[in-house]
């Protein structure tokens, strides 16, 4: 891990902060090419089947915003050291359209989770996250609850 200096640290969470809320909340897919290096890794797809790297991102903001038009990523927390920032969430909308099989409810569907980016210059290099799928799931009724 290298030090990073408080300008930097501020930087990067500028980049994950603009990432997300272009991605998901203003349902820019082309947020994926101006935040995430040409060899992204994502250690933990956004979904199950999600292509690898930056496509399954570009996927993961399309079927959000399709399912849930008014889609939106509030911030929680965010935590910068190093390379590394790290954020907790809580995102919703209204369930207007299919999500995963699962015709329009019209109930806010919420979902809570942690990613952890690392950066690169620019650009967003990696990303680890934990959502809760369960909890997706049992709100769309394909899960026990």
């Amino acid at each position: 891990m290298t030090t990073q200096t408080t300008g930097q640290l501020a930087r990067n969470k500028s980049i994950v902060v603009a990432f997300i809320q272009e991605l998901f909340t203003e349902g820019d897919l082309t947020a994926v090419d101006r935040y995430l290096h040409p060899e992204f890794v994502n250690h933990d797809p956004p979904f199950p089947g999600a292509p690898p790297g930056a496509e399954g991102f570009r996927q993961a903001g399309q079927m959000f915003r399709r399912a849930l038009p008014d889609w939106h990523s509030e911030l929680d927390q965010l935590v910068a050291e190093g390379d590394v920032v790290v954020e907790r969430f809580t995102a919703s909308g209204t369930h207007r359209g299919e999500l995963m099989g699962v015709p329009p409810t019209g109930r806010t569907i919420v979902l809570i989770g942690i990613n952890i980016f690392r950066i690169e210059g620019e650009r967003i290099v990696e990303r680890w996250g934990r959502l809760d799928e369960l909890g997706l799931l049992r709100q769309l009724g394909i899960s026990p609850s």
